[in-house]
């Protein structure tokens, strides 16, 4: 099949000190990896060396001499393998976050997100990163979603989303603190919160999402004797969306509104601080959850998991959650490849 069938997807090892280099060796041995997407890996060579010796496999790859050669390959069979050196064997610790690890991981993400931005690559789809250790690298943002963000020229509205097979989350705030949490509620961004699910939902093939919003306060605010922010702007704001045509439905108490979509009635909930989501998220399946980057011009996805630093080196890293990472970015890439702009 020509390579430019299929969407460019850049693979980054992740953390150097963590699982990231063994899951991406597991990802690339699989025989359905090539078939989603024309792939090129991006790091070091060694760190690739030693992601192959702890998982016990070996995938051959086709060196390639910039981002910019992967989308004319003829042969898409192989992975693309850009060797780049941002980090030395001797300044990573195995199981440590480090300063010389975050620095690299930001170089690496840095490069693809430049290549993306040039039309080079349609996705990225990166190992699990240690935000601890990019910081001490050089991350001046509040996590990696502001980085992108920043890096990407992004204006708009942009959050996490968290995946767990065909359920979604979305986020109103995310990392602040709880007792902030209600400063972050606004009828602006809850509809920007849910249009951004949707729209995202379809560029991953869902023709129809259906999304519900959850509620604020305990039992939905007991009509208004226990908070007033769904009668003042939850619900407002579902309405206003419905007026445009999108059929979001909420909102519903968030104890009871993830059993309906457990059931299989909803595609996707937006969910209004950041523990309301993911402990439900992470109950459901931790191994099997992604994190996917919402409104920026390119999709990024991640495994929801960390670096498991705890057992890096040890050859016991479970690739399903990479794999379903993967999976979304090769999807979501083509969308966004075919029709630029309109997803995000």
């Amino acid at each position: 099949m020509p390579g430019t069938a299929l969407p460019v997807v850049a693979l980054t090892l992740g953390d150097p000190a963590g699982i990231g280099p063994e899951l991406i060796a597991r990802l690339l041995a699989r025989p359905d990896t090539t078939a989603q997407a024309n792939v090129v890996l991006v790091g070091d060579a060694w760190l690739w060396a030693r992601g192959q010796a702890e998982a016990g496999l070996r995938t051959p790859l086709q060196a390639v001499p910039t981002l910019e050669a992967v989308r004319g390959r003829a042969d898409t069979s192989r992975p693309a393998f850009l060797a780049v050196d941002t980090v030395a064997e001797a300044g990573v610790a195995l199981g440590q976050a480090g300063a010389a690890g975050g620095a690299s991981v930001l170089a690496v993400l840095n490069r693809c997100m430049d290549a993306a931005r040039a039309g080079a690559v349609d996705a990225i789809c990166f190992a699990p990163l240690n935000k601890h250790a990019m910081k001490q690298g050089g991350l001046r943002h509040e996590d990696e979603l502001h980085h992108f963000a920043e890096h990407l020229g992004v204006r708009g509205y942009f959050c996490e989303f968290n995946t767990l097979g065909k359920l979604w989350t979305s986020r109103v705030s995310s990392h602040v603190p709880l007792k902030d949490a209600a400063s972050y509620l606004s009828q602006e961004r809850i509809q920007d919160a849910a249009r951004l699910i949707y729209r995202s939902l379809q560029a991953n093939g869902v023709a129809a999402p259906r999304v519900a919003v959850a509620a604020f306060n305990p039992h939905g605010g007991e009509g208004g004797t226990c908070g007033r922010e769904e009668i003042d702007i939850i619900e407002p704001a579902v309405r206003a969306l419905n007026v445009q045509g999108l059929p979001i439905d909420g909102p519903f108490p968030a104890d009871t509104i993830f059993l309906k979509a457990r059931d299989g009635l909803y595609d996707a909930i937006v969910t209004l601080y950041h523990d309301q989501g993911q402990i439900a998220i992470k109950l459901l399946g931790f191994s099997q959850g992604v994190t996917v980057q919402g409104g920026l011009p390119i999709p990024i996805t991640t495994p929801a998991h960390g670096t498991a630093y705890d057992i890096a080196g040890q050859g016991r890293a479970n690739v399903g959650a990479m794999a379903a990472a993967f999976a979304i970015a090769s999807r979501m890439g083509s969308a966004y490849r075919d029709h630029p702009g309109q997803f995000a």
